[in-house]
């Protein structure tokens, strides 16, 4: 069952942030000339999606439950792309969303991705890490003193 819901939820919160609003709504307009970066496009989805796919999977077989809020992990997930970024399935939103504005170079798709950005970014530092310093106690505070928010360290630690 927590895979269905896991399932359920990738359909329709990443599908309506990088599927529907960008493709349905954003890829007309004015445009901005992106020239040879236009080929980085299919890259970024492809990892983007890679990412964000064993990111869910990752919450699925060991943190014991979904990215949904309203049935998060049991477990304290730090592991695959946790062990260098503690946001990466937000990270993965953005190099996708990044990949259409460099396919579809329209400059509603690059006000979209900053308004993404800061969207999540407010709910992580009021919502989610707030609840799972709650949730996981020393073993998160451990956590956000091994890896960072955003952008990876990679190095001896990892």
């Amino acid at each position: 069952m927590t895979a269905l819901k896991s399932l359920l939820f990738l359909i329709v919160a990443p599908g309506i942030v990088v599927g529907y609003i960008p493709l349905a709504l954003l890829r007309n307009g004015i445009k901005i000339e992106t020239g040879i970066f236009f080929f980085f496009a299919i890259p970024l989805w492809i990892f983007g999606g890679a990412m964000l796919l064993w990111c869910f999977w990752d919450f699925f077989a060991k943190g014991k439950g979904t990215p949904a809020p309203l049935d998060p992990p049991k477990k304290l997930v730090a592991t695959g792309f946790y062990r260098y970024i503690r946001n990466p399935m937000y990270v993965a939103l953005i190099l996708i969303l990044l990949g259409h504005f460099l396919w579809f170079k329209t400059i509603f798709l690059l006000a979209y991705i900053f308004a993404v950005f800061l969207a999540v970014h407010l709910f992580v530092m009021l919502y989610e890490e707030p609840t799972l310093r709650k949730k996981f106690g020393a073993a998160y505070e451990e956590y956000l003193q091994k890896v960072p928010r955003w952008i990876p360290r990679f190095g001896k630690s990892h």
